[in-house]
Order: C-alpha cells, then structure tokens, then sequence
C-alpha cells in the first residue's frame, strides 16, 4: 500500500475512535468522582450514566444494522445525558458537558442531511443549556471551548469522511485502470499468437491451393499433393485454434472449477518423461471463485510448474491450492530443487526472471500478490494469491467441487 494511502487510513482510523475516547473519559471520570465523594448524588447518577455507557456501546457495535432506528439511539443517549448533566452541579457538570464531543460524531452519522442538521442543533442547543446551568451565568470564555470543540469535531468528521471516500474512489478507479491494462495486454498477446501462428501458416495454405488450382489440369499429382499437404495442415490450425480457445477459458476449469483444473494439470505434468513428481492438495473448504481469478491462477500455477520442472532441477513438487473466506484463494508451489535468489534472478532478468515478473504483475492487477521464498540450494516456495475485490460481484463465478 502506498504510504500516503496508509497514513490516511491511520489518520481516519484515529479520527473515527478519537470521539469514543473522550466519551469514555468524561463518562469514566466522572463516575470515578462520584464514588470518591460517596454520597447520595452518586448512586442517583451513577445507574443512568452507566446505561449511557453501556447503551453507546451497543449502539456503535450494531451501529450499521441499526438502519432508520439511529436518530431513536441518539434522542435516548441525549435524554441520558440531559438529564445527568442536569442533576449535577458545577464543575461535574462542566466536565459531563463534553460528551457533547462524541454525540456530535453519531449526529455526523444520520442518515440524511437534515437529520444530521437537526442532530447537530439539537445537541448545541443542550449543551449551551447544560453549561449555563453549570456555571450560573451566561459566560462567553466558559462557553466557547465545548461549543466550538463540537463544531470542529463535525466539520472534521465530515472532511474525514470525504477524504476516505475519494480515497476509496480513487482506489477504485486504479484499479480499474489496472484490470483494463491487463485485458489490453491479454488482447495484444492474443492477436500475437494469431499473427505468429494461425495467420501465417493460413496463408501458406492459400497459396498452396492457389498453385494446386494452376496445376490442376497439366500437372494432377503434383495438386493433389498440395491439397494432402493443405489438409494436413489445416488439422494443425484446427489444433491451434482449439488450444488458443482453451488459453481464454479452459473447459475443465468452466465446467469442474478451478480444483478440477489444477488437479488435472498436476495429473498431466506429472506423466511426462523428465518431469519431477507432482502431487496435489486443497486446504480449506471449497468456494466459489470469479472466472478471471480463477483463470489467472490457472495460468500462473502453469508459469511456476514450467519454471520448477524446467529450471529448478527438483525431484519432488507439491502444489496446493488454499480456500479463504468469500471467494479469496491461493495456490502454493513448493520444491526442493536447487533454488536460486530472487533478487539475483530479477537483476539478471533471465527467462525465469521474467516468468515471475509477469505472473506478479497479473496477479496484482486483480488485487493479489505473488511471494517467493528460495535460496540457492534450499528449494522454492511460490505462493500466488488472490482475494474478493468488491467488483467481483454479479460476476459469473466459476464453481469450486
């Protein structure tokens, strides 16, 4: 995460537990002064303000299942409040003032813009009222702080509040950007491998039929030789095409889930002449996964089999896909070959190199990871991973058995 990102996120999360702070002070201290003084005015005051405190908790905890019941919350809180404040004298009561602080937050989170309007009003009314009654008189240097602290603390959670969203927008839209540049550089690959390898070779087998039909008449055999030759070739297209379908969604992965796939992945690896030994797990509960998370992890575990069974001189891999909660995942690729380092490896920029470089920028443009762990003589341990973006939804995801 990028450091600006991460000291907005300190920032909001300082801001946001800030307010229950003071709450839990001004409430705390003055039932710690109630107990010292020990006399009726404390067990008078102490069973409200501890149902305030216990009621302010519950209400932040569930604040979001609370729904059209947040201003009921408040008023209640406020009642509490009031009526505390109003009992006691002077100084406690200057001091039980400030839990207008807090309740000026839970104003900033109504529903609607005149909810939080009058909220706000409401409390500044009670406030000025308290205070007045604390102090006897209409004192302008005793009033100003409490008031102007609670109008702050608005003004603050507000620009909080926007700032965390055009944060969270922002976010949004890079990685938009990043998801549209994967799909561009999937597209260029593509058409790469169209031009590379299907439209050069369709071209050599239209001037084969166009000589075969020069040489149809005067020279038969020699035609039906280039149409054999044609044929044969066009299987190979047909071949081609297939396995560039395949590239896009993989039909063992569109009907059986990505387990399926990389279990028969592992299967056909493992049978070829020359190849480690493949064995494949799961761990955790299977979930479903979004198609292009799925597909990216397919295609990655692909990149780091090639690389262990190519470069890594291993006799033994072992590939394990790991389920998350809602729809995260991950998948492990551990040998014990002869390993290598990382850095050295990215410096030199060699084909492994690359393999990495491009499995980890994939990855990352979904809002994953790739971590690699090796050193010369001590095995490699890759492990890609993937979590569920918001964006996720409404995708169609592909089952998991």
């Amino acid at each position: 995460m990028p450091v600006t990102a991460l000291a907005v996120r300190r920032s909001a999360v300082s801001a946001r537990h800030l307010p229950h702070l003071v709450f839990l002070v001004a409430a705390g201290g003055t039932l710690v002064r109630l107990v010292q003084l020990n006399n009726e005015l404390c067990w008078r005051v102490a069973p409200p303000t501890a149902a305030m405190a216990l009621l302010y908790a519950v209400g932040l905890s569930r604040w979001d299942r609370l729904g059209r019941a947040r201003p009921l919350l408040l008023g209640v809180l406020l009642l509490l409040w009031v009526s505390v404040a109003w009992t006691l004298w002077g100084p406690l009561a200057s001091g039980y003032a400030w839990l207008a602080v807090p309740f000026a937050v839970l104003a900033m989170r109504m529903p609607t813009r005149a909810e939080r309007a009058v909220a706000l009003g409401v409390i500044t009314a009670l406030l000025l009222a308290v205070l007045v009654r604390a102090y006897g008189v209409v004192d302008p240097d005793a009033l100003a702080p409490p008031v102007t602290a609670v109008l702050a603390t608005a003004l603050l959670y507000r620009d909080q509040q926007r700032l965390t969203q055009e944060l969270a927008g922002t976010r949004g839209a890079l990685a938009r950007q990043q998801r549209e540049a994967g799909r561009l550089a999937e597209r260029a690959r593509i058409a790469r491998d169209l031009h590379d390898t299907l439209a050069q070779e369709i071209a050599g087998s239209r001037m084969l039929l166009q000589a075969a039909e020069r040489d149809w008449e005067r020279r038969p055999e020699a035609a039906r030789r280039q149409v054999r030759v044609v044929t044969e070739a066009l299987g190979d297209h047909l071949a081609q095409t297939r396995g560039i379908i395949q590239d896009l969604t993989p039909p063992v992965l569109a009907e059986d889930g990505l387990e399926s796939a990389l279990r028969d992945l592992c299967a056909r690896t493992d049978i070829t002449a020359g190849t480690p030994r493949i064995s494949f797990r799961t761990e955790h509960d299977a979930c479903p996964l979004p198609t292009e998370h799925a597909v990216a992890l397919l295609r990655v575990t692909q990149g780091l089999l090639a690389n262990a069974c190519e470069h890594a001189s291993a006799g033994q891999v072992q590939v394990t896909l790991v389920y998350g909660e809602e729809g995260a995942a991950a998948v492990e690729v551990r040998d014990d070959g002869t390993g290598f380092d990382p850095g050295a490896v990215r410096s030199a920029g060699n084909s492994r190199g690359f393999g990495l470089g491009g499995a980890r920028e994939r990855l990352v443009a979904l809002g994953g990871s790739l971590a690699v762990d090796s050193a010369p003589g001590r095995g490699t341990r890759v492990r890609a991973s993937l979590r569920h973006p918001a964006h996720a939804v409404g995708r169609t995801p592909v089952g998991a058995r």
